[in-house]
């Protein structure tokens, strides 16, 4: 599969001006007025930027093979080809990016209304998210083998996925949100479950990482007004991260990270705490980030053929959306938005290439990075 058209993206994201690279040799002072000079115009999605990347979910929903099933077989019948044991989420190489190449789908769908592929999107994500599909797939994950597939990764994008739907103001929004709702509330019923017996935190920057999967489910939680998953999350992320201080974020990234593990923290805390408490919280949590200054650079992937390694790819993006998030709740902290911009246009160019290692994935994290760039004052 061809990626190419991220170079048409990347041309309509970057402006003739210098683009800003962190250099960790560079003093604290100096970085904090690189960080005020706001050299790096704040990148934002527009109706060309969705017609290139609307080729992700457009060509990824119903591309089987190759596929990653992630599946415990108990006997020989449980070997079954992706398009049947998913009938819904086969396509993008897994199930969690069949997931999120749905909601990239939804949400350029949403947005623009003269998206170029809209009608063959929408046509691809209607034959398959229908009530058999989903049936199908409720009773996959009620196999005694298979209850905890996808924890918490892919089911907080599930419930990503249902909001936006729930918020799509439309009959076909409407129907789909209907749909896909039985599914959405076995995973909403499963974090109830499992998080009151989860003793530790996940602290990875992969997919079991513990504040992602609590954030996105928590966004859910409230627009759903579940409040028994609102309070668990909100109880959890107090008895896990409440006490933290002095997050190494200096060690970030490891090799094959995705996710922050210190700003996954931010992400999280930012929801469930007053105003007040969270200040108090993140000064300690992240010394001098009221100032701007956070001891990080732009992750580099050295190559972008192996699944793994490009993973740091898709970290400077999250790591750009949750700055960005962070700035659009508390503009006190909008010095921090220069950071996210450098790390989401440096990495965009990244993008350009036609391997599926990260084709069929990275498109979601730049839509979401830009989507939360629109939201900073």
């Amino acid at each position: 599969m061809k990626y190419g058209y991220y170079a048409l993206l990347l041309l309509s994201v970057i402006s003739c001006k210098e683009i800003g690279v962190f250099d960790p040799s560079v003093d604290e002072n100096t970085a904090q007025n690189e960080v005020v000079q706001d050299k790096i115009p704040t990148p934002q999605l527009h109706l060309q930027q969705a017609n290139n990347l609307a080729q992700l979910p457009l060509h990824c929903l119903e591309t089987e093979y190759p596929n990653k099933m992630g599946h415990v077989t108990a006997s020989p019948k449980d070997q079954k080809r992706p398009a049947v044991q998913h009938p819904v989420f086969y396509g993008c190489f897994d199930w969690h990016s069949a997931v999120h190449g749905y909601w990239s789908a939804i949400t350029l769908i949403k947005q623009f209304p003269e998206l170029e592929n809209r009608k063959e999107l929408l046509e691809k994500i209607q034959r398959n998210l229908t009530s058999k599909n989903i049936k199908i797939e409720i009773a996959y994950l009620n196999t005694k083998d298979n209850t905890s597939f996808e924890r918490t990764y892919g089911w907080a994008w599930l419930l990503k996925l249902q909001q936006e739907l729930d918020s799509w103001d439309s009959a076909e929004g409407k129907e789909l949100a209907q749909i896909l709702q039985p599914l959405s509330d076995v995973v909403a019923k499963r974090y109830v479950e499992y998080l009151p017996k989860l003793n530790y935190a996940i602290r990875v920057g992969e997919h079991s990482n513990t504040a992602f999967g609590m954030a996105f489910a928590y966004d859910y939680a409230v627009q759903a007004s579940n409040q028994a998953l609102k309070t668990i999350i909100e109880a959890k992320a107090k008895e896990f991260y409440l006490n933290d201080t002095g997050c190494p974020i200096s060690w970030e990234p490891s090799g094959y990270d995705f996710l922050s593990p210190c700003l996954e923290e931010v992400d999280i805390m930012r929801r469930i705490l007053p105003a007040a408490p969270f200040h108090s919280w993140i000064k300690d949590f992240l010394p001098e980030i009221e100032n701007g200054i956070l001891d990080i650079e732009i992750g580099k992937v050295s190559d972008r053929t192996d699944g793994k390694l490009v993973h740091i790819d898709g970290l400077n993006l999250s790591r750009a959306w949750v700055l960005y998030g962070l700035a659009a709740q508390y503009p006190e902290y909008s010095n921090l938005t220069e950071i996210a911009d450098a790390h989401i246009v440096n990495t965009l160019p990244n993008l350009v290439a036609d391997d599926y290692a990260g084709g069929h994935w990275l498109g979601t994290f730049a839509i979401y990075a830009l989507q939360n760039a629109e939201n900073v004052p």
